[in-house]
């Protein structure tokens, strides 16, 4: 295994993290707030029908990410090559995003293939990128170190959404001399998310080192040892049954954080009317929320443990996306947002921080593999239920009710598990291959 000691761990841990204040850019501005809204409000035909499809597209980027990234985490753990392919991932997504811009109001079909493209590449990254937080967090702090990525990188999303609204949205006439016909405006923010990302997820590809210890052949013999890995962690999921338990869970609670990420933007917009200015000002507090959430439930993390820390979040979640769907007041409404914003951090930080401690040392591309499957392989559920109860009632609020019954679920799901007895089966496991 490769420790702390095989990186410097201040800049090694500060690397990585800067990788979620680089890629935090893409969620806030593409998925969350910006180009989502625009898809409905000027690219789709209108608010309803935009929504519906934004729905299919969120399925099937969750689909394609939950076949790929097992089969992609074995295949970067016998490899030996976790950064290679979450630099293909990044460039390939920096890419689609570029892409974003091209497209004109009316051009359904394009901007759909442009952001499945994007929003699959930005998903697979995450998969080796969290696989590394076991090599860089040092023993008793990896709460924190994983709040510490999620908080640098809400402060990342925000820092990029501010300069998108002081030099794109807001002004009479924006940067570089763009204009606002067409929305060319609104569609070079992604050319800033794109540059963004490039440039701040640098310093994880310089300062960060990779195991090279477990490197199997090129090829064919690759590609087979990657299957029989991941087949035999199937089979072996019956003995880190808490592991089981929580992925589990989290399949159906991280269900319901990927609508609301999905969906956030364009529910403010069709229900509550937020104009684009609004939006970024909302997107702006939700990341601060967010932000101070993730920072300081990291402490909490460590102390009470991750299952505690994703109970209390979920609670939290459920209590505002409730007020959220009955809520006629925009005022109690950017309430409801921000405590989603304070409690959506910490369980993301939580959960990645309570994978990393089930994770034996020897298979970390591989679970953070199954990782990403457990947060994808019924992501379509939510965004596609949300979808169809907003076009059968003709209401987006019908559909927002399908999010807190996914949050209470999934929270009901993870009392079941066991996180000394999680914590236990992977140090047993160590002990044996020694």
């Amino acid at each position: 295994m490769m420790t702390i000691a095989g990186n410097n761990n201040n800049r090694a841990v500060f690397a990585w993290s800067m990788y979620d204040f680089a890629n935090s850019a893409f969620t806030t501005l593409v998925v969350t707030f910006v180009y989502s809204t625009y898809f409905v409000k000027a690219i789709a035909p209108d608010v309803i029908t935009g929504t519906v499809l934004w729905s299919r597209a969120v399925t099937i980027t969750g689909l394609t990410v939950a076949l790929l990234s097992p089969i992609l985490g074995a295949l970067a753990d016998r490899g030996g090559h976790r950064k290679l392919y979450m630099a293909l991932a990044t460039a390939i997504c920096v890419v689609a995003t570029t892409g974003l811009y091209t497209v004109l109001p009316g051009a359904v079909m394009e901007a759909l293939v442009w952001f499945v493209i994007a929003n699959i590449a930005f998903e697979l990254g995450g998969v080796f990128y969290n696989a590394f937080l076991p090599d860089i967090a040092p023993a008793g702090r990896v709460g924190r170190t994983s709040g510490y990525g999620w908080s640098l990188g809400y402060v990342g999303g925000l820092g990029c959404m501010a300069l998108a609204m002081v030099g794109f949205v807001n002004p009479e006439v924006p940067w570089f001399g763009l204009a606002k016909e067409l929305g060319q405006n609104i569609r070079a923010t992604n050319l800033l998310v794109a540059l963004w990302f490039a440039v701040f997820s640098l310093p994880i590809f310089l300062w960060v080192r990779e195991d090279k210890n477990r490197i199997s052949p090129p090829g064919a013999a690759l590609v087979r040892d990657a299957w029989r890995q991941l087949a035999d962690t199937f089979k072996e999921l019956r003995r880190y049954r808490q592991l089981g338990r929580f992925l589990v869970a989290r399949m159906v609670y991280n269900d319901a954080l990927v609508t609301i990420f999905a969906f956030g933007g364009i529910y403010a917009a069709g229900t509550f009317g937020f104009s684009f200015e609004k939006i970024m000002i909302f997107g702006i507090v939700l990341n601060l929320a967010a932000g101070v959430g993730a920072f300081f439930m990291g402490f909490m993390d460590d102390r009470l443990g991750g299952k505690n820390t994703i109970l209390v979040a979920t609670a939290g979640l459920v209590l505002a996306t409730v007020i959220a769907a009955l809520t006629t007041s925009e005022a109690v409404f950017w309430g409801a947002g921000i405590l989603i914003g304070l409690m959506a951090g910490p369980s993301q930080s939580a959960s990645r921080s309570l994978m990393s401690r089930f994770t034996p040392s020897e298979k970390k591309g591989l679970f953070f593999g199954l990782y990403a499957f457990s947060g994808k392989a019924t992501a379509f559920v939510g965004p596609l239920l949300l979808g169809v109860l907003t076009q059968q009632f003709n209401s987006q609020r019908a559909g927002i009710w399908v999010v807190a019954l996914l949050f209470v679920v999934g929270g009901l799901l993870l009392l079941a598990v066991d996180e000394k007895q999680g914590i236990a089966a992977v140090h047993g496991s160590q002990q044996k291959q020694l």
